[in-house]
Parts: C-alpha cells; sequence; structure tokens
C-alpha cells in the first residue's frame, strides 16, 4: 500500500481518515497515538511540556492541551471516545543534571504521567507504550492500522 507522509514537529498534532505514515522523533517529549478500532484510522500528537499554566498561549506544546485537542478531532472526525484505543511513547530523560546525578525536572516522566492521568480521565485504554529510559525514540504511526513502528536513538541522532 502506498501512505502519504507527514513529519510532526513538536508542539503540533495530526489525525486522517486517508492512509498515512506520520513521523516524530521524541527525547523527553511524549507522542500520543490514538486509533479508533471502529472507523479505522487514527490521530497522533507531540507535547513538550506537561501542562499549561495559563501563562501563556493554551498550545499543544502542553500535554493537557495536545491530548484533548487531539480527542476532540478525533470526535469531530466521527469517532466515539469508547471506540478509541491510545498508544504512549517517548518521556526520556535525556537531560542530566551537572552533578551527573538525574535531571531536577523530570520533564519525561512528567510528560508520561499526564498521558496516563488524562487517557485514563476519557476512559480511553492504553493498549501499549514504550516510555522513559534514557533514550529517545524514532516514531512511525499507520493511521489506517494504528500500528506503530519505534526504534531507540542515541543522543547523537535526535
Amino acid at each position: 500500500m502506498e501512505y502519504s507522509q507527514h513529519f510532526l514537529y513538536p508542539s503540533s498534532f495530526f489525525a486522517s481518515k486517508e492512509p498515512y505514515v506520520v513521523k516524530t522523533v521524541l527525547g523527553s517529549c511524549v507522542a500520543v497515538c490514538l486509533w479508533d478500532k471502529v472507523l479505522h484510522f487514527g490521530g497522533i500528537n507531540h507535547y513538550m511540556l506537561p501542562t499549561w499554566t495559563g501563562n501563556d498561549l493554551a498550545s499543544p506544546k502542553y500535554g493537557n492541551i495536545a491530548i484533548e485537542k487531539l480527542i476532540e478531532k478525533m470526535l469531530f472526525m466521527g469517532s466515539r471516545k469508547e471506540d478509541l484505543i491510545a498508544k504512549v511513547f517517548g518521556g526520556g530523560e535525556l537531560l542530566q543534571a551537572i552533578d551527573g546525578g538525574p535531571s531536577a525536572t523530570q520533564i519525561g516522566e512528567r510528560n508520561i504521567q499526564v498521558a496516563k492521568s488524562m487517557l485514563q480521565e476519557y476512559n480511553i485504554p492504553i493498549v501499549s507504550s514504550c516510555v522513559g529510559g534514557k533514550k529517545g525514540r524514532k516514531i512511525l504511526f499507520f493511521t489506517d492500522t494504528g500500528e506503530v513502528r519505534h526504534k531507540y536513538l542515541d543522543k547523537r541522532q535526535l
């Protein structure tokens, strides 16, 4: 099958009823892939920070905004919430504190927690995930099947 291709930049989301392969690269960022198991189409987001605090624009750079916007987009395109399943990727801790200890901010872990708690709040099951660790990831998401392929990347590949 011939797929259209889309590169998903940070702070954005994408959904399509047409068959696409969506590519993105994640470090501490997280991507949530949603797939409609009845209508057989999907969407994906890529967010950088866990929660919007109200200080600047409510952008999909924040997990709580990006997840809500992706769910809204899927529902607008005809999905029912009970037909959605999720796959979650990313949230690696790639930054180390100067003393070599863990990063004080733990952004990757906080990004993962936002995905888990929001999807639970919306009753959307996470059917697979690959999160955390010390490496980045390259993701390929197939919108027509919900399949996700990923490979680990070293810091120099990010």
